[in-house]
């Protein structure tokens, strides 16, 4: 493993100078990564946008976030859910007009392990119409405010890439054969990573370099991701994990992301996250990516079927 560039401890939040008269969104801030990533946002002077699902979470979390850092704090909350096509749309709509800028989108929010196949609305297997088509419609809507900023979008990931069937299923996108929580799962985190290295690509041979595009992910954290959708089992062994030194606070998984979102001159093509064993824990830093999630044939494929199910294109 090549030297962490941020030395030994690895990147931490005490490299982020002031963001007064910055502005970020980010998804799935109710509790947890998202949370935290939040939390020291506002703490160094940033308006935040938090995109979530609970409105009454929303506002339980504002109220801590003022208890613990004051009432001055520009923060705000919309209602989202990327479970649904036009609900991802209108609220993309409403952020363009409620902010000048984005200097980060942060897609933080994502659903796992639901323990039999569902399908969204729009008729997607829910992992990937939630984390994927969710976010490609997010991202592509408030690409040209973040372009405007020249800002960065930041997907958050997972190590979930690299544990299911290493390509995209396009022969059967929705698992109507073999579903698998996992698998299911996997598959739309190695999706979402996949297109931000095809966004980087997309973006290059436009001469769009004032943007940038990020790929990281939080490793094992303490965080009540598997509790929401996850089968009784699963959420069993999660919760046992959560105590083993093989987890991390959501505090350091939060790290990543804002490393992504704030890290001056930060090399695009890295995939970052927790350097220690597994990529679990440790120091955050750039660590290798399976070559699977770069595989310029699928990247390509996929980004042109996304066109086609979403009946969303990007402005690049």
């Amino acid at each position: 493993m090549n030297k962490n560039q941020f030395g030994k401890k690895g990147w931490t939040p005490d490299r982020i100078g002031d963001l007064n008269g910055k502005t970020y969104v980010i998804t799935g801030t109710t509790s947890g990564i998202g949370f935290e990533a939040v939390k020291i946002l506002l703490s160094k002077g940033a308006k935040v946008v938090m995109l979530n699902r609970n409105p009454k979470k929303s506002a339980d979390a504002i109220h801590i976030l003022k208890q613990e850092l004051g009432n001055h704090i520009d923060v705000l909350a919309i209602k989202m859910d990327l479970a649904e096509q036009a609900f991802v749309k209108k609220v993309a709509e409403e952020v363009l007009k409620t902010v000048p800028r984005i200097d980060a989108l942060i897609c933080n929010a994502a659903i796992a392990q639901v323990p039999k196949q569902t399908l969204t609305v729009d008729g997607w297997e829910s992992q990937m119409g939630t984390n994927y088509y969710g976010n490609w419609t997010l991202q592509a809507f408030l690409f040209p405010l973040v372009e405007k900023s020249k800002g960065r979008i930041v997907t958050v990931g997972s190590m979930g890439y690299d544990m299911g069937i290493k390509t995209i299923k396009f022969d059967d996108l929705n698992w109507d054969k073999d579903y698998t929580p996992n698998n299911a799962y996997s598959q739309s985190k190695l999706a979402q990573i996949m297109t931000v290295y095809e966004l980087q690509d997309r973006l290059k041979e436009a001469g769009k370099t004032d943007v940038k595009a990020y790929a990281c992910h939080p490793g094992s954290s303490r965080t009540n991701l598997i509790n929401t959708s996850g089968s009784f089992m699963m959420k069993f062994i999660f919760n046992m994990m959560k105590l083993s030194p093989l987890t991390q606070s959501a505090k350091k998984g939060a790290y990543p992301q804002l490393m992504c979102a704030t890290e001056p001159n930060l090399d695009q093509s890295g995939f970052y996250g927790p350097t220690g064993r597994n990529n679990w824990t440790g120091p955050v830093g750039a660590h290798k990516l399976e070559q699977h999630a770069k595989d310029k044939a699928v990247t390509t494929r996929l980004w042109e079927l996304s066109e086609k199910e979403t009946s969303v294109k990007w402005n690049i």
